[in-house]
């Protein structure tokens, strides 16, 4: 089976688990999800997506954008995994201090914190515009840092530091350590991963092919 069709499979499987959702419960818990009456509204990296109340397709509100599967599974899986009482704690953390990481922190370290540095060297003032360009916002941290939001729930904060005579550009990604009570922490993981994606878009920059 290939990657795609394993997508495929996972996203109808988490569709139909949505179905049998409490939608006013999942709102509780996700104070940022909008009810629109026949659909509910999210954001996710400065773009805003219906989920159908009666099918729970996801579609991107402006509808010009081919809906990717990682996309669908990012919001997916946080209305699946989202635990009762989740809250943001204001402390950022690097996502090997996030509980139960440990499996994941290789793939993450290659896949996103090695590709989000070689997408954007030599690419500084391309990276600090992206990050407004995807509803973030530019931070006086590294050579181009920047806050940027998986969900408002899960924000990111991005480091970046471009490379020189002497070094190959390097790059650091911090999670609000509350992170893993709102979604799986590999799916974490496919958040950074699109996050990435996101950034080297806005900023016209080509998709790493390294990239998780």
């Amino acid at each position: 089976m290939k990657k795609t069709d394993h997508y495929e499979q996972w996203c109808e499987e988490w569709r139909q688990r949505f179905l049998a959702e409490d939608v006013e419960e999942l709102r509780r818990k996700i104070p940022e999800l909008e009810d629109r009456g026949d659909a509910l509204s999210i954001c996710h990296f400065g773009r805003r997506y219906l989920i159908r109340k009666d099918t729970g397709e996801i579609l991107a509100q402006d509808g010009t954008e081919p809906m990717r599967y990682q996309v669908k599974l990012n919001i997916y899986t946080l209305f699946g995994y989202v635990q009762k009482g989740a809250s943001l704690r204001g402390q950022w953390v690097p996502f090997s201090e996030l509980p139960h990481s440990r499996p994941f922190v290789p793939a993450f370290q290659k896949g996103i914190v090695e590709a989000f540095a070689g997408t954007f060297a030599g690419h500084v003032l391309e990276l600090r515009t992206a990050y407004e360009r995807i509803g973030g916002k530019t931070l006086p941290f590294s050579d181009a840092g920047g806050e940027i939001y998986g969900f408002d729930c899960i924000p990111m904060r991005c480091f970046f530091w471009d490379r020189d005579e002497e070094f190959d550009a390097s790059a650091n990604l911090l999670f609000d350590a509350g992170a893993s009570d709102f979604i799986h922490i590999e799916s974490i993981v496919t958040i950074a991963g699109e996050g990435i994606r996101r950034l080297a878009e806005a900023a016209g920059l080509p998709e790493n092919p390294r990239l998780y």
